[in-house]
């Protein structure tokens, strides 16, 4: 990914309506995104394109979602929030 385009990413993450998804969100961006594969950050980049209650549903297992790869992405974020709260 380009950096232009991962500020970009980076300036979506930041821009929730929730604080909680913003710090998720951008926590995850800096800490664990170089680490994803290619389609692994195309599943993240989805997944920051959701409207803010869809997507904390989806991190706070209040829903599940049927793409195998966005569902591993989801779970990385799960464990990322953990970590947070601890």
């Amino acid at each position: 990914m380009e950096r232009k385009d991962y500020e970009r990413l980076r300036w979506r993450c930041i821009r929730r309506a929730l604080l909680e998804l913003d710090i998720t969100l951008t926590r995850f961006l800096d800490d664990g995104f170089s680490s994803l594969d290619e389609v692994q950050q195309q599943a993240f980049v989805a997944l920051a394109d959701l409207e803010d209650y869809d997507l904390w549903d989806l991190i706070t297992g209040k829903a599940e979602i049927d793409d195998p790869v966005m569902s591993e992405v989801v779970a990385m974020l799960r464990k990322s929030r953990v970590r947070l709260a601890e």
